[in-house]
């Protein structure tokens, strides 16, 4: 509608004014094709990778910011469909969250893992139903390189206390460890490890503000589609153009810093 309506629109796609546009089908018959051709991860990377070489995302020293959110599916109630039948999201499933104010809360749906960096680029991504597990998903997210003994983790981790636990602690190396550390029965955290998570959710906090404007401007809080597939490919999708429109803001205010320098020179 907007392509149609707006020549802004038209302009950034590329597309004529002799040139028909594309219709609904014709869209989701190409986005179809990118799932099915497994081209979105790699786009994804593709994308980053340009930015990193316009100095946009910064590649060395880079921190990971490992997180997950739970995403409403699209049809989460248990109804009464034809024949019977449940008409719920047979690839969705439960999550049960205790919340800030101690109140267990439920909801159906999928979970959406992100690795983001200091500025919020989402680096890497998966998604799965709601019931798995937060850490299960920990070593697809990582940003690893191989040496000739073993992987190494590049940059500290960040995450909340559910990613603790001694098989991910001795992945990521005591001196890149920034997960929360986690209180056990009789086991209380000390003081130096209550200031400890004080400074890294002073750091961790970036992945939460991410997610929250993938649901805030892009409509992420709830799925669109039935099943597992498409809505990962609509996910990935607006990651890359969060990435893009994070981009764009951090490159505009690089050219106002260098207008501004120029000034001074003079």
């Amino acid at each position: 509608k907007q392509i149609a309506r707006d020549l802004m629109f038209r302009r950034f796609i590329d597309l004529s004014l002799c040139e028909p546009v594309p219709d609904h089908s014709s869209i989701w018959r190409f986005r179809q094709l990118l799932n099915t051709e497994n081209i979105l991860e790699p786009l994804l990377e593709q994308i980053n990778t340009h930015l990193e070489q316009n100095s946009i995302i910064v590649a060395l020293g880079s921190i990971n910011i490992i997180d997950a959110t739970v995403i409403e599916a699209k049809q989460s109630r248990k109804r009464k469909g034809k024949d019977d039948n449940n008409t719920q999201d047979p690839e969705a499933s439960y999550n049960v969250k205790t919340a800030a104010d101690g109140k267990r809360k439920t909801t159906y749906g999928y979970k959406m893992h992100a690795n983001t960096d200091e500025d919020g680029f989402v680096k890497k991504m998966s998604y799965t139903p709601g019931n798995v597990h937060d850490s299960q998903e920990f070593d697809k997210l990582l940003d690893t390189y191989k040496t000739k003994d073993k992987i190494k983790t590049c940059g500290e981790v960040y995450a909340d206390s559910a990613y603790a636990n001694k098989k991910n602690n001795e992945k990521i190396g005591k001196q890149n460890n920034k997960v929360l550390h986690r209180a056990y029965r009789n086991k209380p955290l000390t003081k130096q490890q209550k200031q400890d998570n004080k400074q890294r959710s002073s750091i961790r906090y970036v992945v939460e503000r991410t997610f929250g404007l993938l649901k805030l401007l892009h409509g992420l809080g709830k799925v669109r589609y039935l099943g597992l597939a498409r809505n990962k490919a609509r996910a990935q999708l607006i990651a890359m153009s969060h990435n893009l429109k994070t981009g764009m803001n951090i490159f505009k205010e690089m050219q106002r810093l260098k207008r501004l320098r120029g000034y001074c020179v003079q």
